[in-house]
């Protein structure tokens, strides 16, 4: 299915590709399994071929991404602590639990932001979290963006420096975001079960 969809990107005008792509990094932070990297690298990979423009496409996908991300952040930031105060919400995530993840932002919150946006399905959950927590926009959402830039000139540079080598472009890409997820599926346990700690010492 990924095969046939990049194939249809790839046959795209340019303009198109460009609104496709851009909407697809939107979309990752709203729906993590969104292939949002290979189709960026796809993108980059085009420019080669002189069919895109690398910096100018990085630039749009990043703004994009950016964009949902502060949607998010914003989203949790306003509606988050009431979604939370009542029914399996308040189950999932208890006041303790609530406290001791506002405590987390506090002293962890930009460094923590910053890292986790380099793991694939994990960097979707941070800006609400962040904005539910109580994280001002600053903090929240500058090293989420810092971070979203480098590794979206790193998806360039990938697309680019492998010149017209499709298949080692996604090769690559696809590994180093599954290693990425895997060490961000494993950082998210770990919070997980220091925030379950937390919450038993606290009742």
């Amino acid at each position: 299915m990924l095969e046939g969809f990049l194939d249809w990107l790839a046959g795209l005008p340019t303009a198109a590709s460009y609104a496709v792509l851009m909407l697809l990094s939107a979309l990752e932070n709203f729906f993590p399994p969104v292939p949002a990297d290979v189709a960026v690298a796809l993108g980059a990979f085009l420019a080669q071929r002189g069919e895109a423009n690398a910096p100018l496409l990085g630039g749009l996908c990043w703004l994009a991404n950016c964009a949902s991300a502060s949607a998010t952040y914003f989203l949790g930031r306003v509606h988050g602590e009431a979604f939370f105060a009542s029914g399996w919400p308040r189950k999932l995530l208890p006041p303790e639990a609530m406290r001791a993840l506002h405590d987390a932002y506090e002293v962890h919150g930009v460094f923590g932001i910053f890292v986790s946006r380099f793991f694939p399905g994990v960097r979707a959950a941070v800006p609400p979290f962040a904005g539910v927590a109580g994280l001002g926009p600053v903090r929240a959402l500058l090293p989420a963006f810092t971070a979203s830039a480098i590794w979206y000139a790193l998806l360039i540079l990938a697309g680019t420096a492998l010149g017209l080598e499709w298949q080692a472009v996604r090769s690559l890409v696809e590994r180093l975001s599954l290693a990425l997820a895997v060490l961000g599926v494993g950082a998210a346990a770990l919070f997980v079960l220091w925030l379950w700690r937390r919450v038993r010492r606290a009742s």
